[in-house]
């Protein structure tokens, strides 16, 4: 069946850097999102000023087996290092096939793509489970980027796995000293600086004066992130993995490229067990 005008305005496959597939949205108000086959990864986010919202470092490689730096990486099935697989796990480092077969997903955009992961014989080698990661990434009316994941076991003996998952997303932001983080007060969370001891966030919000590498537990389903100097506040909104003991959210701030620039990153972490 042919597409309509619009929507292959909605959602443009073509080439990207090095020719690796990707896919554009664009809402008719002028919002785009890009999304790299390769990962599934989100690569670039924009207002309808062409304003980029996302951090893509400048020495970003696209090239496989390396990961995307920047962006919005899918960590699974193991976030960082907690685990025996590779930092991140391998789904940032596979190609993902456009699913022609989704399942209803929540969501009344007409701008979206539908991708889909399944195990390779050498990923059943290092990670014995059988599943199907499907994920959505939607650019809304009003420009609001969505990604939705599902993440079946279709293990032939039915037996459960336990996994970790991340959207590692790279917000870009001006003076890291201008940024304030609210919804966080009164939380506990883990210090990773100071060998993950467990404390409870002061103030009123969180504000930037040198490196924060912190995991905040049991976050509240809106999280705002307030950029003073572009007059611009990212509004985080979640919906938790079902089955999830807790939903956490990791607030890490790193310097890139040795310069003086900082760059936020604050990113949902689930952890689950499928049946």
């Amino acid at each position: 069946m042919a597409a309509s005008g619009s929507e292959r305005v909605a959602m443009e496959l073509c080439k990207g850097i090095n020719g690796l597939d990707k896919v554009v949205l664009r809402d008719p108000r002028g919002s785009t999102a890009e999304v790299y086959l390769y990962g599934a990864h989100v690569t670039s986010w924009k207002n309808d000023q062409g304003e980029e919202l996302l951090f893509v470092s400048s020495k970003a490689i696209f090239k496989p087996p390396k990961a995307i730096r920047g962006g919005i990486p899918i960590c699974f099935p193991q976030f960082g290092s907690h685990g025996s697989l590779e930092q991140h796990g391998f789904a940032r480092n596979r190609f993902w096939s456009i699913d022609t077969d989704p399942p209803p997903f929540p969501t009344n955009s007409k701008s979206f793509i539908d991708l889909i992961l399944k195990p390779s014989e050498e990923d059943m080698q290092k990670w014995p489970n059988s599943y199907e990661f499907r994920l959505r990434v939607a650019l809304g009316t009003g420009g609001d980027l969505m990604l939705t994941s599902r993440i079946r076991n279709t293990n032939a003996d039915g037996k459960p796995f336990t996994f970790t998952f991340a959207y590692h997303t790279y917000f870009s932001v001006s003076d890291i000293s201008e940024v304030r983080v609210e919804c966080l007060e009164t939380l506990d969370y883990l210090d990773n600086l100071q060998n993950k001891e467990r404390f409870t966030e002061q103030g009123d919000a969180l504000t930037f004066e040198s490196e924060v590498d912190k995991i905040y537990l049991s976050t509240p389903t809106k999280i705002a992130i307030l950029d003073h100097e572009k007059k611009r506040t990212f509004v985080l909104r979640k919906d938790g993995l079902p089955d999830a003991g807790k939903l956490d959210i990791l607030v890490n701030l790193v310097k890139f490229e040795g310069s003086s620039k900082e760059q936020g990153s604050f990113y949902p972490l689930g952890v689950n067990k499928i049946a």
